[in-house]
């Protein structure tokens, strides 16, 4: 596999994220190995043909990721390894922005939460609680519910009462669902506790908002857009 990245259909993806998407991919393949050091960033920079700014951001994100740590005066190790079930539901030339985008959503969805702990009218909880249990029977069946998933989101950021919230989430819409996707494509592909796990962390999020707690809502948003985040990383289930 060549290392030398090309420009992907999407115009505007960054070179870092193409290279970052190439060491993903040699990741997961097994060349760079879990627990393994990477090679020095001056050999990276040859290999892929950038400069060492374009290597470094391609390594911050995969810190971002969780997927490589660095250590002092040691270099970057890989610490996950994600399985490559990830390519059956999205093209690696996706991946980068679908994980900036669980990014960008966890403080905007966070905020929209809190907001919707302190505005939310009594038929807008109804209308949360209602996708709420829409993703509860679609799971009792094995359904991927990724429909009942985004309504679920945008039912509390409509409860936020402020439009953009809603605006901007709708204009994300395919890329929210690719995400929304792939882990629960994922998560059928775990133990039934792990849909339980997730439907816990939607559970929690429903009750800070019932309660009128905006903290609580804003802090079980962004543990769960979080947590959902780093599954789509998880290695294959034991």
């Amino acid at each position: 596999m060549s290392k030398v990245p090309t420009r992907t259909k999407n115009s505007q993806q960054s070179l870092g994220a193409i290279v970052y998407e190439q060491i993903l991919a040699l990741i997961m393949d097994g060349t760079y190995g879990l627990n393994t050091k990477l090679p020095a960033e001056t050999i990276l920079c040859q290999e892929f043909k950038v400069s060492r700014p374009v290597l470094r951001e391609a390594l911050a994100r995969l810190r971002e990721d969780e997927l490589i740590a660095s250590r002092r005066g040691s270099g970057s190790y890989v610490i996950k390894q994600p399985d490559n079930l990830v390519l059956q539901f999205s093209p690696l030339s996706s991946i980068a922005d679908i994980q900036r985008c669980f990014e960008f959503r966890s403080n905007l969805e966070a905020d929209a939460a809190a907001l919707a702990a302190e505005r939310r009218t009594s038929a807008q909880l109804e209308a949360i609680v209602k996708a709420y249990e829409k993703m509860n029977v679609a799971n009792a069946s094995n359904k991927l519910a990724t429909d009942e998933d985004f309504d679920f989101h945008i039912a509390i950021t409509n409860a936020a009462n402020n439009h953009f919230y809603s605006t901007v989430l709708e204009l994300l819409r395919k890329s929210i669902k690719e995400g929304i996707n792939i882990t629960r494509n994922l998560s059928l592909l775990h133990p039934e506790s792990r849909l339980q796990l997730v439907q816990k962390e939607h559970n929690e999020i429903v009750e800070a908002i019932r309660d009128g707690n905006p903290t609580a809502a804003r802090e079980a948003m962004k543990k769960h857009l979080n947590s959902a985040r780093n599954r789509m990383f998880e290695g294959a289930p034991n």
